[in-house]
């Protein structure tokens, strides 16, 4: 799945990179549409019982998106668990890797349970 933007003023720093934390944003952003693009978007969790956690997060910079440029993030499920899933993430500009890595979420209960294994319809759509 690949989610495309260009970054916003507010996100370019004082050398002309899109700042470090924005990297993270739009991992978050792509996640969204990458759960809701296998029919079971984030707003739909609660009531199906359960939430996830990031716990784990992995970035490895090659280069920096800039002001105007288009980029996209890749995102591909590369580990399922009993409890866990990791979601691997690429950062493109013009074809050329700028930034990889991946999240460790963890399941949990929407009351505050603490974690719970990952339900079907979630390990469904992971493995897409």
């Amino acid at each position: 799945m690949s989610y495309t933007f260009t970054p916003r003023y507010h996100e370019i720093d004082g050398q002309g990179v899109m700042f470090y934390m924005w990297y993270l944003g739009h991992v978050a952003e792509a996640v969204d549409a990458f759960f809701a693009d296998r029919a079971l978007p984030h707003r739909d969790w609660p009531g199906l019982g359960f939430d996830v956690h990031a716990v784990h997060l992995d970035l490895d910079f090659h280069a920096g998106i800039r002001s105007r440029d288009v980029a996209e993030v890749l995102i591909s499920t590369s580990r399922i668990g009993g409890k866990s899933f990791t979601l691997d993430f690429a950062f493109r500009r013009d074809g050329e890797a700028v930034c990889s890595g991946g999240v460790v979420y963890a399941a949990v209960s929407p009351e505050g349970h603490g974690t719970i294994a990952l339900p079907d319809v979630l390990v469904e759509a992971l493995r897409g």
